[in-house]
């Protein structure tokens, strides 16, 4: 027996069926994906959130977008695969747990290493999975039988192997270098990790005396503080002023010693300022680079605390800032001082603690980036893996090959230790990928492990095999990788993906994945970055519990123009409204649907139409709405393959707002009655069907958008005992030619252009709703004539006439009419009253002059060679039919009002 409708409740309550329907997904595994299934694999890894993070508007746009592509994919009959899993966070995880720690009196040092990690996995255990909860609030479809965290045990064996494996290959080496210190974290960064920021600063000038009182030397600085370690001063080769001084010494006024003046053409550009430039190696990149060059010393003046050490004299414990404005005094005081002026400049900022980054020479661990890099940028001009949109394939490429070495090893406990043990005899150390019993070099025992972890995007960068079994060879792995899209913010494109990328390919030989989806920034409405601080923070989790999880998923979607484009999403309440509504639509329509259903048998309209709608002699209605649902599903599907989220999104609303309920329901109303006759009833079936087919391919369509509404309505809809239990795994609508009538979709496009054309008349002349006019319809085109003629009264019933008369030619009734014109079709509604002609004529000539803007407008935009190049050829098409019915229009407008005088 087929399923029989039910019924809706009367309000659409999404708080009541969301967590319901979430919950019945989980247990039916409707989202697990099967590694032997024997369908064609989609697969796709999150990114994966931090431990300590909570759903904000960055993870709704991105998990929103990835769940459209995943249910879609599902539904269009794939192994769809979305793995889901967390990122342990190294510095914002340990910072969260010092700060408890912070409120009992207590530091990670007084309770040990040991206690500290234990500390934080109970820390983990009881908050570390707060946003799994809420993606699965925002109905998530992610695969949860296969949740990794970056510190599991077989996640942590992967990392430690990729380590290991570098070292051996001479990829991953230890020494001193210049890096960046996070003074507020106290661990090293990558240079990734350094946020530049303009800050109003000072450019301080100073002299330095020569050390055979012969003159001095005038340098010019923003961190005057770091003239404690200089150890020369830099001038051009070539530069006149200075060329006598080069080789002669300086001697630190403040600290005693002695440097010299070198000649440096790479530091120095003699037309600027003085010519002459301060060089501290132990704390600037590009003086770390001369300094290299000179064999200079390298004298680091700042302790871990960002404070001055031992080697800074009477400044000593001072922090950087204080001993700036001690060192300015004490130049002052020595007549040094040789002016200042205000500038704004960049200063390096620490991600993750908002401090000023300190360049400081520190022996860390680096991997060897230019060799992995050069397979990385292959793989992109070869089109194995593309970027959508396709302009960061350019920025892809700049970062790619003007890549730096990555210091990989941060002063953390919390993380990946670092697998190598040092030895206290012979200084060396070992890497192993497990614990030594002695230095491989001298057979020592006295040997320790390394203290630091590794970074965290160092296990990140392994996340799309890694979390497939990786370095095992799983049969998840030779299903899912490599993975065939991933979606994330364009921010973090040299942080993970790009790094991902070199992984995939020297680890597996292939690239992770084949398509970047790289989303933007979600802003307030002003286009202003949203913080707590500006108090413009959108909760999603705030408009989930009032609005719902698809009516925030929609708004989303709907936005997605603009991260296609590259520009940020200004997001706003009214977004989430306007979903709202179109839920609240939805679910009205669907319940008067419900109530004319009850009779209904799917089984025979599925029999009947099993060749077409042809067969069953369907009346223009039926067909046309069969017909656009078939076209619909098409242009649905090709904006997903395009990854136009957006138009995807648009193209589903028009189609169920404005054709199903405005139009086919309205329609539909007429023609549900039950006289009792054999010819009603045959003709009522057929609207049953036609109108439980386009609601059906509406909610499926609608499902990767909205899962939750459109399950709740799908579930109510008749359906042929073959039906799936679920919408979640229904077929997505795939287009069938036999459903598919242009000439169907024409005529009732004519006719919905002469009813609207009515109904504007009747609105405009406030035409009381229970006057039914009489309508004249001129129209100059026989089979437009002929169209009308068979359908008039379907134009009759919809704009309310008492009767519709189409002809060729004629006069003017010998009453007065109000004038309109739907596209070339002249409609005439005759009034009841006298009009008034001049008012008529001027809102023609309003009409005229909006079509002749419509003419001028496509033959430019037709006339331009860039445009028509460009441009693909359905758009060409569309534009130049758009042309030749605009200026029908008006040709008939002009005659028209030729005949009004």
């Amino acid at each position: 027996m087929a399923n029989t409708p039910d019924t809706l409740d009367k309000a659409y309550d999404p708080s009541a069926l969301e967590k319901r329907w979430y919950d019945h997904w989980l247990e039916k595994k409707y989202f697990h994906a099967d590694a032997q299934a024997p369908k064609a694999p989609w697969s796709m890894v999150i990114p994966p959130p931090n431990v300590t993070g909570s759903l904000h508007m960055g993870h709704a746009l991105g998990n929103t977008i990835e769940d459209i592509f995943t249910r879609w994919r599902r539904m269009s009959a794939y192994n769809a695969m979305w793995l889901p899993g967390t990122d342990h966070a190294g510095i914002a995880t340990q910072t969260v747990v010092e700060r408890e720690l912070a409120k009992e009196g207590k530091t990670r040092h007084e309770l040990g290493r040991e206690a500290f990690e234990q500390k934080i996995w109970q820390w983990r255990q009881k908050s570390g999975d707060r946003i799994l909860d809420q993606l699965k609030a925002l109905g998530c479809s992610l695969d949860w039988d296969r949740l990794k965290f970056t510190m599991d045990p077989d996640y942590s064996a992967a990392v430690i192997e990729c380590f290991v494996r570098l070292h051996e290959e001479g990829l991953i080496y230890r020494a001193e270098r210049l890096i960046n210190w996070d003074v507020g974290s106290r661990t090293a960064l990558s240079d990734l990790e350094v946020e530049y920021k303009d800050v109003q600063g000072e450019l301080y000038e100073f002299a330095y005396p020569l050390a055979d009182g012969s003159g001095e030397l005038v340098v010019a600085t923003t961190r005057p503080e770091t003239m404690l370690g200089d150890t020369a001063v830099a001038v051009h080769p070539d530069d006149p002023r200075h060329q006598d001084k080069i080789g002669k010494a300086i001697k630190h006024p403040i600290l005693g010693y002695e440097f010299p003046i070198i000649a440096d053409p790479i530091l120095v550009d003699m037309t600027f300022g003085t010519g002459a430039v301060k060089v501290t190696p132990a704390h600037d990149p590009n003086d770390f680079e001369c300094g290299k060059r000179h064999a200079l010393p390298f004298i680091s003046i700042l302790d871990l605390e960002g404070k001055v050490n031992d080697r800074g004299g009477p400044f000593e414990g001072l922090p950087a800032k204080a001993a700036r404005k001690a060192v300015k005094e004490k130049l002052k005081e020595l007549g040094l001082e040789r002016g200042s002026k205000t500038i704004t400049h960049a200063v390096g900022f620490s991600q993750r603690s908002d401090t000023v980054v300190e360049p400081m020479v520190s022996t860390q661990w680096f991997v060897k980036m230019e060799p992995l890099a050069k397979p990385a940028i292959a793989a992109a001009e070869e089109g194995k893996v593309k970027f959508v949109p396709e302009s960061w394939t350019k920025t892809y490429y700049h970062w790619m090959t003007n890549i730096k070495d990555w210091c990989i090893s941060r002063q953390l406990w919390w993380g990946h230790r670092v697998p190598a043990w040092h030895c206290a005899a012979c200084k060396g150390y070992t890497v192993s990928r497990t614990t030594p019993a002695r230095c491989q070099h001298c057979e020592s025992s006295e040997i320790t492990q390394d203290e630091d972890v590794l970074d965290t995007w160092f296990s990140s960068w392994l996340w799309p095999f890694a979390t497939l079994g990786w370095p095992n060879e799983t049969r998840e792995l030779k299903t899912f990788y490599p993975t065939t899209v991933l979606d994330t913010g364009y921010d973090i494109l040299f942080f993970w993906v790009a790094r991902m990328i070199m992984a995939g390919l020297h680890f597996m030989g292939k690239v992770p994945f084949r398509t970047v989806y790289l989303h933007t920034l979600v802003t307030d409405e002003k286009g202003e970055k949203m913080s707590k601080v500006k108090g413009n923070v959108i909760d999603p989790l705030d408009v989930i519990e009032k609005h719902g999880a698809d009516s925030l998923r929609f708004a989303l979607a709907w936005l997605t123009t603009n991260a296609s484009q590259g520009k940020n999403i200004k997001f706003s309440l009214s977004n989430v409204d306007d979903a709202r509504r179109f839920a609240n639509k939805i679910w009205n329509a669907t319940r008067f649907a419900l109530l004319n259903l009850g009779d209904y048998d799917p089984n025979r309209f599925a029999d009947r139409t099993a060749d077409g709608p042809d067969g069953a002699d369907f009346e223009l209605p039926e067909r046309w709405i069969l017909s656009r649902a078939q076209r619909v599903a098409d242009d649905v599907h090709k904006a997903l393959e395009e990854y136009r989220i957006a138009d995807a999104a648009q193209i589903i609303y028009h189609y169920i707002w404005n054709e199903v309920c405005d139009w086919y329901i309205e329609l539909a109303k007429a023609r549900l009655g039950k006289d009792g006759t054999p010819a009603a009833q045959e003709n009522r079936w057929k609207v049953q069907g036609a109108l439980v087919t386009a609601l059906d391919v509406a909610m499926r369509l609608l499902h990767p958008f909205m899962p939750f509404i459109t399950e709740e309505i799908w579930q109510k809809l008749p359906k042929p005992d073959t039906a799936p239990q679920s919408i979640v795994i229904t077929l997505y609508p795939i287009p069938d030619v036999r459903f598919q009538d242009e000439a169907s979709e024409q005529s009732m496009d004519l006719v919905q252009r002469v009813v609207t054309a009515i109904r504007s008349v009747r609105a405009e002349r406030n035409i009381p709703s229970i006057s039914r006019n009489a309508v004249i319809l001129t129209v100059a085109d026989d089979y437009k004539k002929t169209i009308l003629e068979g359908y008039k009264a379907i134009v009759a019933e919809q704009a309310k006439c008492r009767e519709v008369t189409v002809r060729r030619l004629g006069e003017p009734p010998g009453q007065p009419v109000a004038l309109a014109m739907a596209g070339d079709v002249e409609v005439m509604v005759l009034l009841e009253s006298e009009a008034d002609a001049g008012a008529e004529k001027a809102k023609l000539d309003k009409e005229r002059g909006k079509l002749q803007k419509d003419v001028e407008f496509y033959k430019k935009r037709l006339s331009n060679p860039t445009f028509v190049d460009k441009a693909p050829p359905e758009v060409i098409e569309k534009d130049k039919a758009r042309l030749a019915d605009a200026e029908a229009a008006l040709a008939k407008l002009e005659e028209t009002l030729s005949r009004l005088g």
